[in-house]
C-alpha cells in the first residue's frame, strides 16, 4: 500500500546534522515538513535557511498538541530522545529518531509501554534503513545466496571531528557510549542478517586511547554477541578515522553464511572504485562486485505507509527495542581496557 495524501510531520531537537537526512528522506516519499522546535537560536537559523517553510513553534507542546502533524522526526541529544519519543507517542504521533533512540534500559521499556499502549511508532533510523548495499545485501541473505548466515563482522570507524562537536559529545550521560552511540548500527544488523530474535553479550570493552583532555569520550570499543538462533557477531567502533580517507570512515559489514558470504563496504572501496555503496558476493561459483547505485530502498515511502496504513514495514517494533536492548547490554557489560586509565586517556606504563 502507498500513502494517498500528503502526511503533515514536525521536528523536535535539531543537535545532531542527521537531521537534515531524515527531514530529506521524509520530504522526498511526500512527506510536509510544518513545523520545528528547538532551543538552540544557532541551529534554528540553519534549519530555517534550509526549508523556510517550516515553522518555528517556541513550545514543543505547540507540536504535541497539533492534530494535523502525525510524525515527529528528531535528532536531539542522544540522551533526551526517548523521553521526547514518549510524549510523542502518548500525544497521537509516530516517532522517528536518529541513532542511539536510547542511552539507557528504562528508556526502552518506557518506550514500548508507550507502543503497546497507544498503538504507535517508535523508529530508530538505524543505518542499514537507508543504505543502498545493506538493502540489496539483505535481499541476497533472505533468498539464501549465502546459505544460512551464522556470523557478522561489523567494522564502524568515525573521524571525531573534534573542532566541530558540541558540548555534550564529550558527555558520557548524554550521548550513551562509543557502542550505544556507534554501535547501535552494528548490533542491529547482525540481528537482522541472522535473522536472531535477541541475543546474549559474551564480552564487551572500551578504551579511551587517544583523548586525555575529554576523559568521558570512549574512543575504542567492540564486543562479542551469540544469538539465540547460533548465530555469532563481532563488532568494533572507534573514532580513529584518519585524515587521508575521503570519508567519515570506513564502514564494512562481513556476512558469514554456509555457502558463501558477503562484504558490504557501505562509504568507500579501497580498491578504487568511487563512491560509496558497494557489494562484495563469494559463493561456490565466482566472486561478484554487486552494483548497487540504482537500488531502491524506498525507506521513506515506508515509513509514510506505516504512518498512514498502521503497518511495520520498516521494521518491526519489537526488532527495534530488541537491538536497542542489546547494545545497551553491550554498552553496560564493557570493561575499561586494562592498562587505559577511563580519567585521562594515557597507557599506564
Amino acid at each position: 500500500m502507498s500513502h494517498q495524501r500528503p502526511v503533515p510531520f514536525a521536528v523536535i531537537g535539531l543537535n545532531h546534522p542527521h537531521i537534515y537526512d531524515l527531514v530529506d528522506t521524509l520530504r522526498a516519499a511526500g512527506g510536509v515538513l510544518v513545523s520545528f522546535f528547538a532551543l538552540e537560536d544557532d541551529l534554528a537559523h540553519t534549519f530555517s535557511t534550509r526549508f523556510p517553510e517550516a515553522v518555528r513553534v517556541r513550545a514543543m507542546q505547540q507540536i504535541l498538541d497539533d492534530e494535523s502533524v502525525q510524525l515527529v522526526a528528531s535528532a536531539a541529544i542522544p540522551n533526551e530522545r526517548a523521553a521526547i519519543g514518549v510524549q510523542v507517542m502518548r500525544h497521537g504521533k509516530d516517532f522517528f529518531t536518529d541513532k542511539p533512540g536510547f542511552t539507557e534500559l528504562d528508556q526502552v521499556a518506557d518506550a514500548q509501554r508507550a507502543h503497546e499502549e497507544t498503538g504507535r511508532l517508535f523508529y530508530v533510523a538505524y543505518g542499514r534503513l537507508s543504505s543502498r548495499a545493506m538493502h540489496r545485501a539483505g535481499e541476497l541473505v533472505q533468498s539464501g545466496a549465502i546459505g544460512r548466515p551464522i556470523q557478522t563482522i561489523g567494522l564502524g570507524p568515525h573521524r571525531v571531528n573534534a573542532r566541530t562537536r558540541p558540548a555534550w559529545f564529550y558527555e558520557r550521560a548524554r550521548y550513551g557510549g562509543i557502542i550505544t552511540d556507534l554501535g547501535s548500527h552494528l548490533v542491529e544488523q547482525f540481528l537482522f542478517f541472522t535473522g536472531a530474535t535477541t541475543a546474549d553479550v559474551v564480552s564487551a570493552q572500551v578504551g579511551s586511547y587517544d583523548h586525555a583532555d575529554s576523559p568521558e569520550l570512549e574512543d575504542f570499543g567492540d564486543a562479542v554477541l551469540r544469538a539465540d538462533n547460533g548465530s555469532t557477531g563481532y563488532l568494533r567502533v572507534d573514532w580513529f578515522t584518519p585524515g587521508g580517507l575521503d570519508t567519515f570512515g570506513d564502514q564494512r559489514l562481513m556476512v558469514l553464511g554456509t555457502d558463501g558470504y558477503l562484504e558490504i563496504r557501505a562509504t568507500c572501496d579501497l580498491a578504487g572504485r568511487p563512491g560509496g555503496e558497494h557489494l562484495f558476493l563469494v559463493d561456490h561459483k565466482r566472486i561478484q562486485h554487486v552494483d548497487c547505485h540504482d537500488v531502491d530502498t524506498q525507506l521513506g515511502r515506508r515509513l509514510l505507509d506505516d504512518v498512514t496504513g498502521r503497518t511495520q514495514t520498516v521494521m518491526s517494533q519489537r526488532h527495534c527495542f530488541e537491538a536497542s536492548r542489546v547494545t545497551l547490554r553491550a554498552q553496560a557489560a564493557a570493561q575499561h581496557i586494562p592498562g587505559i586509565r577511563p580519567e585521562d586517556g594515557r597507557k599506564v606504563q
